[in-house]
């Protein structure tokens, strides 16, 4: 397309992961960015390429994915928007579309992200309607004990004890601004944390971990010292599923 006949479209998504083999497109096997591309095919007559701003694992959900495209200006975004979710399937909703300028990109342009994690205290958690967006627990926890695990993670830091693979031309260290416990309703607990960036399955090990202290079975000194000492020979406990987590918000410089 000619640029002087194109438009560049900033997408707010959710979607439940439940049914996904994650964001990017795959050989085989549901993905969301298959099913927006496809969804364009239909409504444009022809592939446009959906970027995201971070790339969920299967089964991760989103409430705050961004995604962009490229259109032919005959397309505006009130349009495109209740085009788009009249032909997408019931687990992807476009929230909001606005246009941007044609050099806006979801992932570089953004300056942070933010997930949460939500663990099942309650019996209904195990529910049906519940379960396949929690981690369900069946043992309590020391609340004190996550909140002192939380303290300790804001700050540039080396995450490479919580990743489960490295990204060596970027490096292991992330930025952590925020990271806190909170109630999620009376169902059970949510972790927030936001970052300038982060490393493959680094929230749900820091979950894992942290959950593990929070029953007991481990202190919150081995947290301090994978966060303090990456070459450490202590391990990481298993990641939390991916259930519990969500993509909730990407953060960009104002005007973007």
């Amino acid at each position: 397309m000619n640029q002087l006949q194109e438009r560049r479209f900033r997408l707010t998504v959710h979607y439940d992961g439940t049914y996904f083999l994650g964001w990017q497109v795959q050989a085989w096997g549901r993905t969301v960015q298959g099913d927006m591309e496809a969804a364009l095919v239909r409504l444009t007559g022809s592939r446009q390429a959906v970027e995201a701003a971070g790339r969920t694992d299967s089964g991760v959900h989103a409430t705050g994915q961004v995604a962009a495209v490229t259109l032919p200006s005959r397309w505006g975004a009130e349009e495109l928007q209740k085009a788009l979710n009249a032909v997408l399937p019931n687990d992807i909703w476009v929230e909001s579309i606005l246009e941007v300028s044609l050099d806006f990109h979801p992932r570089f342009s953004a300056q942070a992200r933010s997930y949460r994690y939500q663990i099942g205290l309650s019996p209904q958690a195990f529910s049906p309607f519940h379960s396949p967006y929690c981690w369900p627990l069946s043992r309590e926890v020391e609340l004190d004990l996550l909140h002192q695990c939380a303290v300790l993670i804001p700050g540039d830091h080396s995450f490479k004890a919580f990743a489960k693979a490295g990204q060596e031309a970027r490096g292991d260290r992330c930025l952590v601004t925020e990271a806190h416990w909170d109630p999620w309703g009376e169902m059970g607990l949510s972790f927030h944390i936001t970052a300038n960036r982060f490393l493959h399955h680094m929230v749900r090990y820091l979950v894992g971990t942290m959950v593990e202290i929070a029953r007991g079975w481990r202190n919150v000194d081995e947290l301090l010292q994978l966060l303090t000492d990456p070459d450490t020979g202590l391990r990481t406990s298993p990641p939390a599923p991916p259930e519990g987590l969500f993509l909730s918000t990407v953060h960009y410089p104002p005007g973007q």
